[in-house]
């Protein structure tokens, strides 16, 4: 009886702990946990879109074009100076292989009377060989105030300065021209040249002489005469102002 009684108070007990249990449970339960409502949407102003500014682009300058030269023109070759072109021919290319075709190509034909030769120069190459045409009335006289210029010789070996000279007068430029003839140009009371240094300078004489002759319509003969005497002028300046100095030198002593 007394195991009995002890059976019935443990499920009562349990029981009891199970709704305890169960009334817990529902009280957690009815606890909800409050949520936040979301924000509200805060209206925002959109500006409106502005229309796209139209930037107006400046007209881009065109290409320069290559200097077209006709029968009868006066042009310079950098490495052969001046010379006249005689026509404008066409040449067919032959094709390089079976799949090309030949091109046709348009040649600037010019003469050189002095060096008795013919150059066939391509249109389309012309600006980039250096071709062009005979120089202002400007650069001329820049040249020629070159020839009066003070004498500037780098001191270096004379194989070196030989090829700098050649270069000068390959270039076709009157004014780097003419500092060849200043710089081996050689007067009454100076030593002579050398045979490579006269035949440097002759070669930048006729070159210069050349030009000017075709610039000022005369002979060539008269242009290298009037190049040379540009050169000799300040020569007896320099001589009158040497001599003033010695006098000066002199007198100076005396006077001590």
């Amino acid at each position: 009886m007394a195991t009995k009684a002890a059976k019935t108070v443990s499920k009562s007990v349990n029981v009891k702990a199970k709704a305890t249990q169960a009334k817990i449970g529902a009280k957690i339960q009815a606890k909800s946990i409050p949520v936040k409502a979301a924000p509200k949407a805060v209206p925002v102003a959109v500006k409106a879109a502005e229309p796209a500014k139209v930037v107006q682009m400046k007209p881009t300058a065109a290409a320069p074009k290559v200097s077209e030269f006709k029968k009868g023109d006066f042009v310079v070759y950098p490495v052969h100076g001046v010379g006249l072109v005689v026509g404008v021919e066409e040449a067919t290319v032959p094709a390089l292989n079976k799949t090309m075709k030949p091109e046709s190509v348009k040649l600037y034909k010019i003469s050189f009377e002095n060096d008795r030769m013919i150059l066939k120069v391509p249109v389309i190459k012309a600006e980039v060989s250096g071709l062009r045409r005979l120089s202002s009335k400007d650069r001329m006289k820049d040249a020629m105030a070159t020839l009066q210029g003070r004498v500037r010789i780098r001191r270096v070996m004379w194989s070196r300065r030989a090829q700098e000279y050649e270069t000068k007068i390959n270039s076709g430029d009157p004014v780097a021209i003419a500092e060849v003839l200043r710089d081996l140009h050689r007067g009454n009371e100076q030593p002579e040249q050398s045979y490579s240094e006269r035949q440097i300078y002759q070669s930048a004489l006729d070159r210069l002489a050349r030009e000017l002759a075709a610039i000022e319509k005369i002979d060539q003969n008269k242009a290298a005469e009037k190049l040379e005497i540009v050169l000799g002028k300040d020569k007896p300046v320099k001589a009158e102002k040497q001599t003033e100095k010695l006098l000066e030198k002199l007198s100076e002593k005396e006077a001590a």
